[in-house]
């Protein structure tokens, strides 16, 4: 499993600020502040579903399972990678709001990037089914060979 977490940092932004809603959201192994030009990217790496237990507590506290069990499927871009969109100022604040606009969010989304051999047993970890706002099943976390 491979997590890539991108987030650009505007000029009119503090570039610890921008750290911290990444840190709110994701437990990465790696950080890096990266300058590609004009453009300013926190790019945070790991390479375990472990990375994702913050998002997974956050997607159980707010119950929010079934929208985002939605956006995580409809994020599946291809057999083996999953690309979703994260509202940066609701990060900030400890907030899990996804991005499923262009222009949702006006200084720019955190985009995660899951690449795993398993996204569907992936999705129902970190969403699992609801009904009634309770959940169906657990599943164990995937843990790619």
């Amino acid at each position: 499993m491979k997590v890539t977490v991108w987030a650009e940092v505007r000029p009119s932004e503090d570039i610890e600020k921008v750290k911290q809603a990444v840190l709110n959201i994701v437990s990465p192994t790696v950080l890096n502040i990266e300058d590609m030009g004009d453009k300013t990217y926190i790019v945070a790496t790991a390479a375990s579903y472990r990375a994702l237990l913050k998002m997974r507590e956050l997607i159980r506290k707010q119950e929010i399972e079934d929208s985002a069990r939605l956006v995580l499927t409809r994020g599946l871009v291809s057999e083996n990678k999953i690309v979703i969109h994260v509202h940066k100022q609701a990060a900030y604040v400890g907030h899990l709001s996804f991005v499923t606009e262009e222009k949702e969010s006006p200084l720019g989304p955190i985009t995660i990037i899951i690449e795993t051999n398993k996204p569907r047993q992936l999705i129902d970890w970190l969403a699992p089914r609801t009904v009634r706002g309770q959940r169906v099943y657990e599943v164990e976390p995937p843990e790619d060979p």
